[in-house]
């Protein structure tokens, strides 16, 4: 079965990165320019794994982790923030909140193949 990743990444530069590094790893990527999209998507994607940006327009990440963990049907699927935020209060919250991991921007392919393998598993 191929795992099935919704990438949510308001930069186009990033989000074709992400999408080709995984689709390389043989994986199906769906893609969401903002959480607000990311949270539409959602339900016809029903991904294995999302990767989200923190710094978004219309939804942030904290905002579109808080959506995706108030649906009963996400609440266990790993998200895994990708950002060039840093500030260790950031990442609590988006802990707290339910995110499972963080990547700093800029990411290596394979940093990012593995992690996402690793919260799939």
């Amino acid at each position: 079965m191929t795992l099935k990743i919704l990438a949510v990444e308001d930069s186009l530069t990033v989000r074709t990165m992400i999408e080709h590094v995984l689709k390389g790893a043989g994986f199906e990527v769906y893609l969401a320019e903002d959480g607000q999209h990311g949270l539409k998507r959602l339900a016809e994607v029903q991904p294995d794994v999302i990767t989200t940006d923190m710094n978004m327009p219309i939804m942030d990440g904290l905002g579109f982790i808080k959506g995706v963990r108030g649906d009963d049907k996400y609440k266990m699927t790993p998200i895994l923030v990708i950002s060039s935020e840093t500030a260790p209060e950031l990442k609590t919250k988006a802990r707290n909140l339910g995110a499972s991991g963080w990547m700093a921007k800029p990411f290596h392919d394979e940093r990012l193949v593995s992690a996402v393998k690793r919260l799939a598993a």
